[in-house]
């Protein structure tokens, strides 16, 4: 049985910034885990023609928690965490227009010589006509996650599901901690309020809330397993949906 509303016509893929950094890795990009999902998004978008958008987090370059709890002062951090974004942003549109994907990046702070501005109507026109289209810089307002971003960005959109591509071996949410309890039982689909009231941390609770408000629903799954992508957007029964 398939996950319900799929084949999904428009996405947005929520990819955290460690998820382009490796293990293997000393730089704080993988060019060959970025050649890899640029891959993945390519070929699902030919094969499905699924409108495609993306957010990307900056995690692997700059964390705005980790500059604020120094003594920083939290907006400059959470600017400097944008503008990791952005660097993201320009090396995956690079992969994917390697793989002959057009693509566009808008940004949410203006830098017109690197990207577009985020202009909503713009980047439907760009889904419409096949290009992937990623959105950086956050929301453009410190005190906010890209995670928060993704799902603004999603509603903005008329996306049909966020899928949050997780890393480091979260492929689900559980009945509990999977490396601690091996009674863990992976759960297929769960309610917002359960989310919020357990307070499992699938994702920021700001961006859960506004899914909710919205009724969008929320694939949460493992970006770092080759084909998942693909098993998603096919409707296949993987990771935990959230609605």
């Amino acid at each position: 049985m398939g996950r319900p509303g799929a084949p999904w016509k428009r996405v947005l893929l929520k990819v955290s910034g460690e998820a382009l950094a490796s293990d293997a890795a000393d730089e704080v990009i993988d060019g060959l885990v970025v050649e890899r999902l640029a891959k993945e998004v390519a070929e699902v978008h030919a094969a499905l023609g699924t409108e495609m958008a993306v957010v990307i987090g900056g995690g692997n370059i700059w964390r705005g928690t980790t500059g604020s709890a120094t003594g920083m002062d939290r907006a400059t951090a959470d600017y400097m965490g944008m503008l990791a974004t952005v660097i993201n942003a320009l090396a995956l549109r690079d992969a994917l227009e390697r793989e002959g994907q057009p693509t566009r990046v808008q940004t949410a702070i203006g830098m017109s010589e690197l990207a577009e501005p985020y202009i909503r109507l713009r980047a439907i026109r760009h889904l419409e006509k096949g290009r992937v289209v990623i959105f950086a810089a956050g929301t453009g307002n410190p005190f906010f996650t890209t995670d928060t971003a993704g799902a603004l960005r999603a509603v903005e959109i008329g996306a049909e599901v966020l899928l949050k591509g997780t890393h480091g071996g979260a492929d689900a949410i559980y009945t509990a901690d999977p490396r601690l309890d091996p009674t863990a039982r992976q759960i297929a689909d769960i309610r917002y309020d359960e989310v919020l009231e357990k307070d499992l941390r699938a994702m920021d609770l700001t961006a859960i809330t506004l899914c909710k408000e919205n009724s969008l629903p929320i694939l949460y799954f493992s970006i770092m397993e080759e084909g998942n992508l693909r098993s998603a957007l096919d409707g296949e029964q993987i990771g935990t949906l959230i609605h």
